[in-house]
């Protein structure tokens, strides 16, 4: 997946990225960060945000990236909505899928369209602490109240099930004595940059 060839002959080129994002996108942000750097063989090209306030859409369209604000309030039907992302995501010719914070589940035409080509980053070592409802501080929560010794985050390929697909790689951060849901979420956060910049760059490299 390092290089996708285009018809007709044409040149091979970087993987072109697309990114959903509901709140910062702090993962897109990392990510194209890093093709920028020359550190990725891949393109961000695109963004889909459910949340027309959210700082993942301002930044994507402030930096050049086709974005688009998709959601329920625009398409009632959830078939429609489905349908509406994937037609957005194939126009822009997108072939990785990156999940940045995306807090609704992807319908079956995305998913089957993208299968094996989509990527989420969780904020626990699946599969502890992850599956329906479980995001965001619910899962550091969960972490300090099991009194686990670890965390981390895990970045796995997107299936139906929700934190189910397989993993492609993990972080793990120690929970110390006397952490809180803010010192935690801190250091989690702190890894998850870096963790998704590596499995996203081993994952082309090694192609879908």
């Amino acid at each position: 997946m390092t290089e996708q060839r285009t018809g007709g002959g044409e040149r091979n080129r970087p993987a072109r990225l697309g990114f959903l994002a509901s709140h910062g996108g702090s993962g897109a942000r990392a990510i194209a960060a890093a093709c920028a750097a020359g550190e990725l063989p891949a393109q961000p090209v695109a963004l889909v945000s459910n949340n027309s306030r959210s700082a993942a859409l301002a930044w994507a369209q402030a930096g050049g990236l086709t974005a688009a604000h998709l959601s329920s309030a625009r398409f009632p039907d959830p078939a429609a909505l489905d349908g509406a992302i994937l037609a957005f995501l194939q126009q822009q010719g997108v072939d990785v899928l990156v999940l940045s914070g995306y807090m609704k589940a992807l319908g079956p035409q995305v998913l089957g369209a993208y299968a094996g080509r989509t990527l989420n980053i969780h904020p626990s070592l699946l599969p502890r602490h992850g599956g329906p409802g479980m995001y965001g501080d619910r899962v550091h929560t969960a972490v300090l109240a099991a009194g686990d010794s670890e965390s981390g985050a895990s970045v796995h390929l997107v299936t139906a099930g929700i934190d189910e697909g397989p993993l492609l790689a993990q972080s793990r951060v120690p929970v110390l004595p006397g952490d809180t849901l803010d010192t935690l979420r801190a250091r989690v956060q702190d890894s998850e940059g870096p963790l998704y910049v590596q499995a996203l760059r081993e994952f082309l490299v090694r192609g879908a």
